[in-house]
């Protein structure tokens, strides 16, 4: 008799560490965002987005399905619009 054993393995949590954490902030210094007004989940999600809470904060999740440095190259454009809000 051939037994077949299945593993199956939870999908991997992707945590954003505060390195990443400190790139984004720089990147939001650039377009001169409060710090106070920007949040930044600890947990990527997919897709990522970049949007303004119904407080006026903006929401920056990292998109967990790409690598974070080719999120943040395509989120800057995401920031500068971001920037413009009032």
């Amino acid at each position: 008799m051939r037994r077949t054993i299945i593993m199956m393995k939870p999908a991997p949590l992707k945590d954003v560490t505060f390195d990443q954490i400190n790139r984004i902030l720089e990147v939001t210094d650039e377009f001169e965002l409060d710090r106070e007004w920007i949040e930044i989940p600890l947990s990527a999600a997919s897709p990522g987005k970049i949007h303004k809470l119904p407080n006026g904060k903006i929401e920056i999740v990292v998109d967990a399905d790409l690598p974070f440095d080719d999120w943040l190259a395509a989120a800057r454009e995401q920031l500068r619009q971001a920037a413009r809000i009032s």
